[in-house]
């Protein structure tokens, strides 16, 4: 697809394809507000706009579109795209090593249970081991200030995706 064909598309098939790539039901809501999108730049500034008015209540519904670090599926319902992208994003950390993978699992449900989400990352062309090392630094945090770095990190796969939607780089 192209920005051109975004712009093009009804609303209930844009708003498919922007939920792939974040889950915010009102983020999405602001991104078809934006359009048509002028350039891949100004889509993507009206994407970061859009994050910006987002509240902890949205970033929980964006996060909980994501699978954990080594799995397929999300809690929320996500489409064939999102599934695609988020399993292309991790393919670094998927070939790591066993006990690599073991000790992300371990790490995941100890990050759940400390902050009662799952962990979320830009996994793109990650290790493991440098997630590993990412998610133990990040148990030290306070929960509002690790909220915060989650919501960065949403930002930045919603970024990679839209890109990766119009076809660009």
């Amino acid at each position: 697809m192209t920005l051109e064909g975004l712009n093009a598309l009804p609303r209930p098939e844009a708003a498919e394809r922007l939920r792939s790539c974040c889950g915010s039901s009102r983020w999405v809501d602001r991104m078809l507000v934006r359009r048509p999108f002028g350039s891949p730049e100004a889509m993507l500034a009206a994407a970061d706009d859009a994050w910006r008015e987002m509240g902890r209540a949205d970033w929980d519904e964006a996060f909980a579109h994501h699978p954990r670090i080594g799995e397929r599926h999300a809690a929320a319902p996500t489409s064939a795209a999102a599934q695609a992208w988020s399993a292309g994003e991790q393919g670094a950390a998927a070939r790591s090593g066993a006990a690599t993978r073991a000790a992300l699992a371990e790490a995941n449900a100890a990050y759940e249970r400390r902050f009662g989400r799952i962990y979320l990352v830009c996994a793109a062309g990650r290790s493991g081991e440098e997630l590993l090392a990412d998610i133990e630094r990040r148990m030290n945090s306070d929960p509002e200030r690790e909220r915060a770095v989650a919501a960065g990190e949403q930002r930045k796969i919603t970024r990679l995706r839209l890109r990766t939607l119009i076809g660009g780089p």
